[in-house]
């Protein structure tokens, strides 16, 4: 019970700005504007910034993170890809695999998972955050993009694609990392600094528009709740568990472990309901699933990070 409680309390506060959103959404002065605003100062400010202060703490003399990346890059390739006998053994549309492909792989590993992570294990696993974050980013924004370009209507020309992957500020974010930290780069102290202030506000910002989001999203019926309920179970405790039994056997350390599978365990974020919006794929079940898989890790991460001690 100890360990619940303490568990519990690590997570309460970043709750608790989501429930000040929901809150806050009952004002009158709120519109689904305040949402696509904060999300879009995350995305192409604080996320990016987030990225690159956690990189910056990541030690590369002590040791290279190789076989930590490709654990975590072959479990998102591999539920990204999960997508595919899903969707035919249910026979569902190509629309619906597409949203698939990003209900299943990619969680809210940085809004929620880095302060997550950092609030639970201290400040040595905001590096394992950083790298996990990449990762995600990295594959989401490369294979995801391009498989759901290719069953989508609205396909980009190859060259409008590197276009989008340059300019893309989560992309320059990972790639403006990765090389400060392996070559060792010493910004000065007035950017870096720059840098976490912006890094540091995000997680407030990201969560409290997601509250909002809560508070403004339609009920619907009962029967795409309990379709949103059942993918939320899949991406909250059947994928991270089967995970959990592979992973804890592949030489990973305890610290590495527990990022890996927690950051696999977070809920759906708010990052594949702006990709779903932008490519048409089944917005409503992504949106139904941020709202009950969000509310459902609230008691979900908590039993995680006991179980994973």
């Amino acid at each position: 019970m100890g360990a619940a409680i303490v568990a519990f309390k690590a997570v309460a506060p970043l709750f608790l700005a989501i429930f000040a959103g929901v809150a806050f959404s009952r004002s009158k002065t709120v519109t689904e504007n305040w949402v696509d605003i904060l999300n879009k100062y995350a995305l192409k400010i604080g996320l990016p910034a987030l990225v690159i202060a956690s990189l910056l703490k990541v030690e590369t003399g002590a040791g290279i993170y190789w076989r930590f990346i490709l654990i975590n890059s072959v479990y998102f390739i591999t539920s990204m890809l999960l997508a595919y006998p899903v969707a035919r053994i249910f026979g569902l549309s190509k629309q619906v695999r597409s949203a698939l492909m990003l209900i299943f792989s990619y969680g809210n590993v940085a809004y929620l998972g880095i302060p997550v992570l950092q609030n639970s294990y201290g400040e040595l696993a905001v590096p394992l955050a950083g790298i996990i974050s990449s990762v995600y980013i990295f594959w989401l924004l490369t294979l995801g993009v391009t498989l759901i370009e290719l069953h989508s209507d609205q396909r980009m020309t190859a060259r409008e694609f590197v276009k989008n992957q340059l300019g893309n500020p989560l992309m320059l974010a990972v790639i403006a990392g990765l090389a400060l930290s392996l070559f060792k780069i010493q910004l000065p102290v007035v950017i870096s600094e720059t840098i976490r202030l912006f890094a540091g506000s995000v997680t407030a910002v990201v969560l409290f528009s997601l509250g909002i989001f809560l508070g403004l999203h339609r009920a619907g019926n009962l029967k795409n709740w309990a379709t949103a309920l059942m993918w939320s179970v899949v991406i909250l405790v059947v994928l991270p568990f089967a995970f959990y039994l592979v992973v804890k056997n592949l030489g990973l350390n305890e610290l590495q472990l527990k990022s890996t599978v927690l950051e696999a365990a977070m809920p759906l974020g708010l990052t594949p309901y702006a990709l779903a919006t932008q490519y048409k794929l089944e917005t409503s079940l992504i949106a139904r699933i941020v709202v009950v898989s969000t509310l459902l890790s609230l008691v979900s991460i908590p039993v995680w990070i006991v179980i994973l001690g």
